[in-house]
């Protein structure tokens, strides 16, 4: 009912309304557009559309709405008063109708917000000229407040790049790079499409040694104005700096006009010394010539710039051709340079395992072998290698068995085979070398001793121990001056080594014992040979130079007498003992040096002798076989001392020779 009155109400004062809109005066024409577009869309549209212009009666009479239009889905307040009052009052008696009325528009709200004629809701509130719903007493709810708009942030000042390079080229003049990068840096961010600031950068990144940064600009800068002499020129000298000159003369071919050969002289030069060291680390012998080659492509690199990778392989390689020990100690370094930044890297690892392999250091050479295949298992040169190394450990190890078994000759032939696997490690070589050479001085064969300890001296001249066995081959070959010279020649350049001077006074002694009558070449025995074999060989020449077999030949006669002294001597195992070890060579007097002196007469020493020699000589005892020590023994007579000047019990043995003191006895 209250709803019913309100609509009353608002009825009678539109009525009110209308009824004085009819007693106002006529008003102008309209324009003649608005006469044609009416916003209607009924039937009235298309007569006004397409007739003549209406008066204003006609307009009055076509925009005058029609009883038959007003429907029950009519807005009530579209309805004359007195239809309004009666709709409203059927509303008020059907609540359900009410309520459908209610659901539809509703519905239809919802679904076209935009709708004419509807009013905007929030949240089920009727929102009608920005007035949200009333306060509880009827009053209508004020809008809400506007907030305050935030500020918005003041511009940012603009840059000039211009005025920034301008600053730049100033700075770079002064060779204040530094400041001239942070110039030039501005001037790129205010213009980054600008190539010309960023060559200007590039070029005080090279002053101040920040190749790797200024190749970047440079690149960028190729790409922003491709064809730019300047910018090509710049670029080409930093990848010479770099140490890429096959990139830097790509580069320098791009630029028109031609550049002259004075520009592109230094990559040139870079290029043809790295060449020329590949060619020798591929053809040479040695890597002196690499190493040379390599130190001349250095000197193009800039201040700071790190060698290339490769280049340190290459150095690498040339230290392993040449294969001393300072050289190997040089490729480990080189190699560890490279595992300090990547300790992954396959080629620096099978480097450090052949440097190792050639230092002998077999067992962690074959570790970084089995490392680098874990990082490449197809790496080809670590299966090469680790092949390689496990062969060569076979063979050395059953050569060696092969020798402490007494089966020399099938120990040469390992050692042989070994030498094939790997004929450029001077190292491991120059040991199978000396291995083979004792073989084969076990065999008795000189010759091949003495070549081969040639041989691993050439390879390894520090190898003083193949030194020494070539003169002990040279030696046991009948060359004893030749075993001499070799065994002083070590002394002499190394003076610590072990046990050289004695060796040397023995290379000595066999030398005197050279130099006499050789028993054993006169009855064609080896020193070794027993005395049954001593004497049927003494039996067959004596046959053969017997004085009455050949009455007529002088020389059968000394041949003959020869044979007997021989046999005399070597057939004594006394005398051979003393023959063998050279005894029958000492001059007393040197023994003794012609004096006694101290309690008993006790000889002052012994001049050129060897104490140790000495000793044996004197209380070595008995000899008795070929190739027997000395055979000095000493008894003494009536309990005196054996060096007494008095007493007796002194007597001198059948074997004795004439001129030693008395007081000595043989057997």
């Amino acid at each position: 009912m209250v709803l019913a009155g309100i609509f009353s109400n608002k009825s009678s004062t539109d009525q009110k309304k209308l009824e004085k809109g009819t007693n106002r005066k006529p008003y102008a024409s309209p324009p003649r557009s608005l006469l044609r577009a009416p916003p209607t869309n009924s039937s009235n549209e298309r007569s006004l559309r397409s007739g003549p212009p209406l008066s204003h009666k006609g307009l009055a009479k076509v925009l005058k709405p029609s009883r038959q239009r007003k429907t029950r889905d009519t807005h009530p307040l579209n309805l004359p008063p007195e239809e309004r009052a009666s709709r409203l009052a059927a509303m008020a008696e059907s609540p359900s109708d009410s309520m459908d009325i209610s659901k539809e528009n509703s519905n239809t709200a919802s679904a076209s917000p935009e709708a004419p004629g509807a009013f905007p809701t929030s949240n089920g509130v009727d929102r009608t000229n920005g007035v949200g719903g009333t306060h509880g007493d009827g009053s209508p709810v004020p809008p809400p407040h506007k907030k305050a708009a935030s500020p918005s942030p003041p511009p940012k000042p603009t840059v000039d790049a211009e005025a920034c390079k301008a600053a730049g080229n100033k700075f770079y003049k002064m060779r204040d790079y530094d400041k001239a990068i942070k110039e030039y840096t501005k001037a790129i961010e205010a213009d980054p499409q600008s190539s010309t600031y960023l060559s200007n950068r590039a070029a005080a990144l090279i002053s101040a040694n920040r190749y790797q940064e200024a190749l970047e600009d440079s690149k960028y800068a190729d790409e922003l104005e491709p064809g730019n002499a300047k910018v090509l020129l710049r670029l080409a000298r930093i990848y010479t700096n770099l140490g890429r000159p096959s990139e830097a003369l790509e580069v320098y071919s791009r630029v028109q006009p031609a550049v002259a050969a004075k520009d592109k002289a230094p990559a040139v030069q870079m290029l043809k010394h790295i060449q020329q060291a590949a060619a020798a680390l591929k053809e040479g012998t040695t890597g002196s010539m690499a190493i040379h080659a390599l130190d001349m492509a250095d000197r193009g690199l800039g201040t700071g710039v790190d060698r290339p990778r490769k280049w340190n392989l290459m150095r690498g390689e040339a230290f392993l051709k040449m294969g001393n020990v300072n050289a190997l100690g040089d490729a480990q370094n080189v190699a560890m340079s490279l595992l300090r930044s990547n300790n992954q890297d396959p080629e620096a690892l099978v480097l450090r395992g052949r440097a190792m392999y050639a230092q002998g250091d077999n067992e962690k050479a074959l570790q970084h072998f089995r490392q680098a295949l874990n990082c490449d298992p197809d790496f080809k040169d670590a299966v090469k290698y680790l092949r390689m190394v496990q062969k060569l450990d076979r063979l050395k190890e059953q050569g060696n068995a092969s020798f402490k078994a007494g089966r020399s000759k099938e120990a040469v032939d390992l050692y042989s085979q070994a030498l094939e696997i790997d004929p450029t490690n001077k190292g491991t070589n120059s040991k199978l070398l000396q291995n083979r050479a004792l073989a084969s001085i076990k065999l008795k064969d000189y010759t091949s001793a003495i070549s081969d300890c040639t041989r691993a001296v050439t390879l390894d001249p520090t190898y003083l121990k193949a030194r020494k066995t070539k003169a002990r081959a040279l030696g046991e070959s009948g060359d004893w001056e030749a075993a001499v010279r070799e065994y002083k020649a070590i002394g002499d350049t190394n003076p610590s080594e072990p046990n050289i001077q004695k060796d040397v006074r023995a290379a000595e002694l066999e030398l005197k014992k050279s130099k006499r009558k050789d028993y054993y070449k006169i009855l064609g025995v080896e020193k070794d040979a027993g005395d049954n074999e001593i004497k049927k060989a003494y039996r067959k020449l004596a046959i053969v130079h017997h004085p009455d077999k050949n009455p007529e030949n002088e020389d059968a006669a000394e041949k003959f007498k020869e044979i007997g002294e021989a046999y005399e001597c070597l057939s004594d195992s006394q005398k051979r003992a003393r023959y063998d070890s050279g005894e029958d060579l000492i001059d007393p007097s040197e023994m003794f040096g012609g004096a006694a002196g101290g309690a008993g007469g006790f000889p002052m020493g012994a001049q050129g002798i060897d104490p140790e020699m000495l000793f044996n000589m004197m209380n070595g005892g008995g000899g008795g076989g070929g190739g027997g020590g000395p055979s000095f023994t000493f008894s003494t007579g009536g309990g005196g001392h054996p060096f007494a000047s008095a007493g007796g019990g002194r007597q001198r043995g059948a074997g004795g020779g004439p001129g030693f003191p008395s007081g000595f006895s043989f057997g």
